[in-house]
């Protein structure tokens, strides 16, 4: 694990997305009724990612155990997709880049287990930081979009 107790605590803010590729006839369901047989599945998918981004450390070796002061999961259809957006802010010494990669990919995971009983074609990606700030390296944010297709 890399030593952080000299850095100085500073607002670090980091911003992911990912896309799940569900088809337009399983949108179409998630529009209309909001859910499948499992249940609300956005809603469902918003309280994973955040449980996630909460146990990061746990899940990635080498993680820094971090005091997560907000975590937003967004998330929006397109005609055949769904796009998860997370942001993870803190105040602390290290940043949050993994915390909101692993909220929006486990955000991903819960979507597809809810809807993988009305569709087999169904797949995730990609992934990506979008945005992050804060600390030594200071502020970075891909530049051009993302339509989920990469």
């Amino acid at each position: 694990m890399v030593n952080v107790s000299e850095k100085n605590s500073t607002v670090r803010m980091a911003r992911a997305e990912t896309w799940v590729h569900v088809g337009s006839e399983i949108v179409k369901q998630l529009k209309e009724a909001g859910g499948i047989s499992k249940g609300n599945v956005l809603e469902t998918a918003k309280i994973a990612g955040i449980m996630a981004a909460k146990r990061t450390s746990e899940l990635i070796p080498m993680c820094h155990q971090i005091p997560l002061d907000v975590v937003e999961i967004v998330t929006e259809f397109t005609d055949d997709s769904i796009r998860i957006e997370s942001k993870v802010e803190c105040v602390w010494k290290t940043g949050v880049e993994m915390e909101a990669m692993t909220a929006a990919s486990v955000a991903a995971l819960t979507v597809y287990d809810m809807v993988k009983s009305a569709g087999k074609e169904i797949r995730i990606g990609p992934l990506s930081l979008l945005e992050k700030t804060g600390g030594k390296s200071g502020s970075w944010k891909r530049t051009g979009g993302s339509d989920g297709k990469s």
